[in-house]
């Protein structure tokens, strides 16, 4: 089996660039490249971290049958947290960038904000679980509580902050994918 080969061909299935899957496996963009070209190898470890970063796992990768996962459980969560800007993000399902739609835990600390997000094509769909968000799309500017949920086209610049004093977690949806 050619290993760069196929991880290039899963990047890009799911639209991925070098940069954004070095970014999410927390590699260089160089070093991707390299595997992608067979110019080096990873570790087990290294391979891994990029599996779950496309989607997959050890096994789905290396075998030749297809089997739908229907169950994920914590095991199967992605994690990337970013402390500059106050967040979480936790992919709850493995291989979300192969289906219409990617459903995602965002955790804001006070004051954080889940970045702005360029217009795109797609839908965005999200529930408020803890704590309370303004919700940024174009100029508009909505304050969405516990138990509020929210939906719009991606069309517009749009934004996601915790301006309050406690932790706010959303349960959000894009489609298609785009975390």
């Amino acid at each position: 089996m050619n290993i760069g080969a196929k991880i290039k061909q899963l990047r890009q299935e799911l639209g991925l660039t070098q940069e954004e899957l070095a970014d999410r496996a927390e590699l260089s963009k160089s070093f991707i490249s390299q595997l992608e070209r067979d110019l080096t190898s990873p570790s087990i470890n290294t391979l891994m971290d990029i599996l779950e970063c496309l989607g997959t796992n050890l096994r789905e990768f290396f075998s030749e049958d297809g089997e739908e996962k229907v169950v994920y459980t914590g095991a199967d969560i992605f994690e990337k947290v970013d402390p500059a800007n106050g967040s979480r993000v936790e992919w709850l399902i493995t291989a979300a960038q192969r289906n219409a739609m990617e459903p995602i835990l965002l955790t804001l600390s006070p004051g954080g904000t889940g970045g702005r997000d360029n217009p795109h094509e797609g839908e965005e769909f999200g529930y408020v679980l803890t704590g309370s968000i303004l919700l940024v799309i174009g100029n508009n500017r909505y304050k969405v509580k516990k138990g509020d949920s929210f939906y719009f086209s991606s069309n517009a610049p749009h934004e996601i902050q915790n301006p309050g004093k406690s932790v706010a977690k959303i349960l959000w949806i894009s489609c298609p994918p785009t975390f």
